[in-house]
């Protein structure tokens, strides 16, 4: 019961990063209708941006997770302005094709940046650990908990109750009468590409100081946000945000009673699984983003 309880305060943690990659990436396709393949690439530049900030230059290392987070959403801005904004009326296929590009070009830009060699990044979270009864957990990993938990939530608080969030749910719903009603939809994508974009950042600024960096790791980030997202329905937040802990809980269920080995692999099983009986995801909103 103790190593059972152990994985599940382990998956709490990683399910608040996992969250949010994949409404950063629900938000995107939701209401852009793009397939984001650059999304682990811009994950990997959050970690980066940490390092760079934390171990080059010094940063406060809360400083510098509100920076890299920040460059998060100013790259995320450039690449819609840049790469999609004179494609909205294309082939969703010459959009998909661009990002792959866009993929491999930030994450060689990042490998001749940074090099192969992982890197760490260094934290001022006390090395002994927080004990609640038979488990533990590490300071580091309770910040992670908690600012992940502060960013769903401000994400659900400004989709639902703000008027740019609005704008997103009209757009969502029917992009030419949202047009017609005065929304500026080249306006509305910049900013969804760049809020996705920055919850990336954000979980990969979280995230490297607890794991390693390196240029390559934004493809099973790519991938697990994937996961997320067809697990929990297109265009669902609850949903991204549910299917976020649910693969967390999984993975370290298969880390802790099958094998390290299979950790990776459990996430598109529980895809298999899951649509067998729901086709269209767990919590699919043909109607609105929420």
């Amino acid at each position: 019961m103790t190593e059972f309880l152990q994985h599940c305060l382990n998956a709490l943690v990683l399910g608040g990063t996992y969250a949010l990659l994949g409404i950063g990436l629900t938000l995107v396709f939701g209401i852009m209708r793009v397939v984001n393949f650059a999304h682990g690439e811009l994950y990997a530049y959050g970690a980066y941006m940490m390092y760079a900030l934390v171990m080059k230059l010094g940063a406060n290392f809360f400083l510098a997770l509100a920076l890299a987070t920040a460059l998060g959403v100013v790259l995320g801005a450039a690449l819609e302005l840049v790469l999609l904004r004179h494609l909205r009326s294309s082939n969703i296929d010459i959009a998909m094709l661009v990002m792959i590009g866009a993929w491999i070009v930030l994450q060689n830009t990042e490998q001749l940046a940074w090099t192969g060699v992982a890197q760490s990044i260094a934290n001022p979270f006390p090395a002994d650990p927080i004990v609640l009864g038979a488990v533990s957990v590490s300071w580091n990993r309770v910040f992670v908990f908690v600012v992940a938990v502060a960013l769903i939530a401000g994400t659900y608080a400004l989709v639902n109750h703000t008027r740019l969030g609005m704008a997103m749910r009209a757009t969502f719903q029917d992009r030419e009468a949202a047009a017609l009603m005065g929304v500026s939809i080249e306006r509305i994508h910049t900013a969804t590409f760049a809020l996705g974009s920055g919850l990336a950042a954000a979980a990969g600024a979280l995230l490297g100081p607890i794991f390693v960096v390196t240029p390559t790791m934004g493809d099973l980030a790519a991938a697990k946000a994937f996961a997320i997202v067809i697990l929990g329905g297109m265009g669902s937040l609850v949903g991204a945000t549910v299917s976020a802990f649910i693969l967390a809980f999984a993975e370290e269920i298969t880390v802790g009673y099958v094998s390290p080995g299979y950790r990776d692999a459990t996430g598109f099983l529980l895809i298999v699984l899951i649509l067998l009986f729901r086709p269209t995801g767990l919590f699919a909103q043909k109607e609105r983003i929420s």
